[in-house]
C-alpha cells in the first residue's frame, strides 16, 4: 500500500512539475494591440483635434515663461525696480497660465484614455478569448511580463489587434 502511494505522489509531482511546452504559453502586450487599434487611432485623433489648440498654447507659453526667466536672471540687475516688478509678474502670469493649460490637457488625456478603455474592455477580452481559442492557449502571460523563456514563446498582440479591427 505504501508503494502505491509513493508511487502515485511520484506520479502526481511528475506531472506538476513538467514544464509548459512552448506551443502551450503565449505571450500578449494587450495595451500596444489595443494602441495600435483602429479605435484608439482614431480616438487619439480625436483627441488632439480637440486639445491641439490647449497644446499649442501652452507650448507657446512655455517658451515665453522661458525666455522671461532668462531676461530676468541676465539683465535683472540692471532693470529699473518697475521693468524688474512688471517683468516678475509677467513671468507670474504667463506660468499660471501654462500651468492650468498643462493641467487641462492632461486631464483630458486621461478622462479620454479612461473613457476608451472601458468602451474597449469588453472587445479586447473577446479578441483574446479568439486568439485562445484559435492556438489553443494553455497559458497567456503579459509580454512586458516574462522575464526569461527559453525559446521563443507565440506572441498573439497582432492577431489581437487585427481581431480588434475587424470587429468594427
Amino acid at each position: 500500500m505504501r508503494k502505491l502511494t509513493g508511487a502515485l505522489c511520484l506520479g502526481l509531482f511528475a506531472a506538476l512539475s513538467t514544464p509548459a511546452l512552448a506551443t502551450d504559453v503565449a505571450v500578449l502586450d494587450w495595451r500596444q494591440a489595443l494602441l495600435k487599434s483602429d479605435d484608439a487611432q482614431q480616438s487619439m485623433s480625436e483627441l488632439e483635434d480637440r486639445i491641439g489648440g490647449q497644446q499649442q498654447e501652452a507650448k507657446a507659453l512655455g517658451q515665453e515663461v522661458q525666455q522671461l526667466q532668462q531676461r530676468l536672471q541676465r539683465d535683472g540687475a540692471t532693470m529699473s525696480e518697475s521693468q524688474r516688478q512688471e517683468a516678475m509678474q509677467e513671468l507670474q502670469e504667463k506660468g499660471g497660465r501654462f500651468q492650468q493649460l498643462r493641467r487641462q490637457v492632461t486631464q483630458a488625456r486621461q478622462q479620454s484614455e479612461q473613457e476608451f478603455m472601458q468602451q474597449a474592455q469588453p472587445r479586447l477580452e473577446s479578441a483574446v478569448d479568439q486568439v485562445v481559442d484559435r492556438y489553443d492557449i494553455e497559458v497567456l502571460v503579459d509580454r512586458n511580463g516574462v522575464i526569461h523563456a527559453n525559446g521563443e514563446l507565440l506572441d498573439v498582440t497582432e492577431d489581437v489587434t487585427e481581431i480588434l479591427n475587424s470587429s468594427n
